[in-house]
Order: structure tokens, then C-alpha cells, then sequence
């Protein structure tokens, strides 16, 4: 199953020459989720037009929808449609909404992809709007492409670069190339640039990549990069039974699998102590939204302040920012949203987030935008010293779990009496 990165690039270059539209047969047996090429994401509001990626990552997520063997890009809408309705969606505010392109079901820097990802950027930076736009690859980025994004006058835009450090080409076949770090300095020290560089080092996986050496050697790749986000890893039966297959431990036992990425406590401290160990005067974040907004020296747009056990890697002036930043919603501010989204939900301000009762992610996120501020769901809580992370290596405090549940009955009293 060891792929070589000569395989790799031709197999790319023959899978994706053309960019073509997926019959309307196969899009209609879509996963609902797939199919669905405006969504709502904690990053910001998702386009993701085209589904296809020839990487094969052991671990994508594409597997949990039944797509990780799409291997070729095919759009199932064209992209200056899929940009209007990303600018028409409801939860979409101008200069506010964070927009994620191409991030779901192929990587935007893919031959075929980049010509409608250039395309679907410069009609948005036409229009004027100054909204942050997130961009994740790990394949080829080079100086033509950085000349294009430097060319846009509006939007800000962030390059985030997915780098672990993973060496067993089986778990990631681009593992074993240059083409990740090249695309990484290429950008990173781009002169006078405009854009963002993140070094996005994901997923972080216990027995993978987490030697102290392999730690280094990533740490030391971001010495150009603007700023390094970690995170952990998506661990469900789909992903775990394909990497099984491929004769590769599980990393966490079937019992583990959870909706949130893996991230234990341990491995945590462990990442942290590398980057002070590794002297690098590049910041570390934990959450993409933090990065991402220290980069463009504005507030977290996620409004992580709230849970701010999270900040305290982050640099000084930076938490002096977010500080500054925060301050809850009123209760007329939230009626307001929620009327222009159409939702319905009773809600409690606590400590740094306002609780809603029975609102998904994708309903919640549009809302925590444009606030910047936490808003929970009593239904998904989430944990102080663990926010939004598996439970994985961590175990919830009692009173923490207390209290979720003394909201949780409150609220579900006030859906009552408000339905009555």
C-alpha cells in the first residue's frame, strides 16, 4: 500500500486535467451532507462546490460520507453560482463572516481546482468585501499562485498549510515528498506579502507523529509561517476500519470514537513544551479561528476569550486584544439574529458563552460570528479545560457537569413553557 511521491503527482495529473460537472445521477446519490455545497462550519461559512481529492489521506474525513473513492474533482454546481449563494446565504454578513473555501472534499490548490478557486476569490474581492477567506492545501503553492492571492485588494486572506509530520506514506501518501514544506516557505517568505501563512499541524496522533524529534522538525518548519495551530484527529469507525485495512494501529481503542476531534491532555502539554523547548519565535495557537485573526491582528471572530484557559499560549498582545473585544450580546442584539436566521431557542448567559437549547453547530456558528462570542448548545456541551475536543484523555469535572445539567433543565423548562 506505500505510495511514492512520483505515483502521487502523476496520478494527480491525470486525475484532474479537466474539471467536469458530476452527472446529475451521482449527485442525487450524494450523502446529503456532500451534497450540500453551502454550510456552516466553527471556521465560517463553507463553499464546497467541487468533491474529488486524489491525496488519500488514511484519516480524511471524507470517509464518514461514503466519498474518500472520488478521487477525481467534479463540481456538482458551477462556482459563480456557489459564490452567489454563499454570499445570499442567511448566515452570511458582509466584512464579518468568515469564508472557507474548498475545504471539505478536495484541496483547493489540486491542477483543476485552482483555476475555480482563483475564480471564485476575485469575484468575491470585486464585490469589496473584506471578510477573512481561509484556505487549507498541503499540495503545490508556488510563486504565481501567491502573485494571484497578492493581487486581491479586499479580502484578507489566510493560507493554512496541513503539515504533521507523518512519515508512513500509507497513512499519508504525500508524506514521503517535498511538496508541503516547498509550498510552505514558497509562501512564508513571499516578499511584502499580504497574505497569512499558517502551519496547520494536524491531526496530531499518538504513535504517529508525536516523537519529540518529529515534534521538533514540525515546529521548525513554521519559522516563516505568521503562526502554528494544532489540533488532534477525527477518530470514527469509518476512518478506523480503512486504516485497519491498511495494517496500521488504531491510535485509540473503537470505544473512543466521538462527533470531536481527539486531543487528549496529555498530548497537549506534550506539544506545548515542544514549541517553548524549540525556541521559535513563531505562535502557537489552538483553535484555527485564533491563529487565523492573530495573523490579520483582529479579535478571535469565535470569541474564544470566553473560555480563556485556552489563550494562554497565545501572545500577550494578542489576549489584550480579544480582552478588549469581548462583551456579551444583549438579549434584543440575539433576538435580532436569530430572527434574520429563522431560529428559536431560549438562551442563559454564563461565564464567557450564552447557553441555547437545541440548536445544531451550523445554526450556532453564524451566530457566534457575528457576536463574537461562545455560544453553547446544552445539548453538545462543552467542557472548561477540554472546549470543544473528545473526551478522549480527559475527564470532566463534576461540577462542570453539574452545572451543564442545572442549565440543561432550565432551558428545556423555558422550551416548555414557551411551546405551551
Amino acid at each position: 500500500m506505500t505510495r511514492t511521491p512520483v505515483a502521487l503527482d502523476t496520478a494527480i495529473s491525470r486525475g484532474t486535467r479537466a474539471l467536469r460537472m458530476m452527472p446529475a445521477e451521482q449527485i442525487a446519490r450524494l450523502d446529503p451532507y456532500m451534497a450540500q455545497f453551502i454550510g456552516y462550519r466553527k471556521s465560517g461559512l463553507s463553499m464546497n462546490n467541487i468533491i474529488g481529492c486524489p491525496l488519500d489521506c488514511a484519516y480524511c474525513v471524507r470517509h464518514f460520507w461514503g466519498n474518500f473513492e472520488q478521487k477525481i474533482p467534479q463540481l456538482i454546481e458551477t462556482t459563480a453560482n456557489a459564490v452567489q449563494a454563499l454570499v445570499d446565504h442567511l448566515g452570511f454578513a458582509p466584512h464579518v463572516t468568515p469564508i472557507q473555501l474548498y475545504n471539505k472534499a478536495t484541496d483547493p490548490f489540486l491542477p483543476a481546482v485552482k483555476p475555480e478557486l482563483f475564480a471564485a476569490l476575485h469575484d468575491l474581492d470585486r464585490r469589496g468585501l473584506t471578510n477573512l477567506v481561509l484556505l487549507i492545501t498541503r499540495f503545490r503553492v508556488t510563486d504565481a499562485d501567491m502573485a494571484e492571492l497578492e493581487s486581491l485588494t479586499h479580502l484578507r486572506v489566510t493560507l493554512l498549510f496541513t503539515y504533521s509530520g507523518i512519515e508512513d506514506a500509507r497513512i499519508e501518501p504525500i508524506a514521503k515528498s517535498s511538496i508541503t514544506l516547498t509550498s510552505l516557505l514558497t509562501a512564508g517568505r513571499t516578499p511584502g506579502r499580504r497574505t497569512k501563512v499558517i502551519l496547520y499541524w494536524r491531526p496530531i496522533v499518538p504513535g504517529w507523529n508525536d516523537h519529540p524529534d518529529t515534534m521538533a522538525r514540525v515546529l521548525d518548519a513554521g519559522r516563516d509561517a505568521d503562526g502554528i495551530v494544532f489540533t488532534g484527529y477525527y477518530h470514527k469507525p469509518e476512518n478506523a476500519e480503512f486504516i485497519t485495512s491498511l495494517g496500521i494501529p488504531l491510535p485509540y481503542g473503537l470505544d473512543d470514537v466521538a462527533r470531536r476531534k481527539a486531543m487528549p491532555a496529555e498530548i497537549d502539554a506534550k506539544v506545548v513544551a515542544a514549541w517553548k523547548k524549540s525556541g521559535i519565535s513563531t505562535s502557537l495557537y489552538r483553535k484555527t479561528s485564533c491563529g487565523v485573526a492573530a495573523a490579520h491582528s483582529v479579535a478571535d471572530y469565535n470569541g474564544h476569550w470566553g473560555v480563556n484557559d485556552l489563550c494562554d499560549i497565545c501572545p500577550l498582545a494578542q489576549q489584550t486584544l480579544c480582552r478588549d473585544a469581548h462583551r456579551a450580546p444583549t438579549t434584543s442584539e440575539l433576538d435580532a439574529i436569530f430572527d434574520t436566521l429563522g431560529y428559536s431557542s431560549p438562551v442563559a448567559f454564563d461565564d464567557g458563552h450564552v447557553w441555547t437549547h437545541g440548536l445544531s453547530e451550523q445554526q450556532r456558528y453564524p451566530i457566534q460570528h457575528q457576536t463574537g462570542y461562545q455560544i453553547w448548545d446544552t445539548t453538545l456541551p462543552h467542557f472548561h479545560g477540554n472546549h470543544g475536543r473528545s473526551l478522549v484523555g480527559f475527564t470532566p469535572d463534576e461540577a462542570d457537569q453539574h452545572h451543564i445539567a442545572e442549565v440543561r433543565r432550565d432551558l428545556e423548562h423555558q422550551t416548555r413553557f414557551d411551546d405551551e
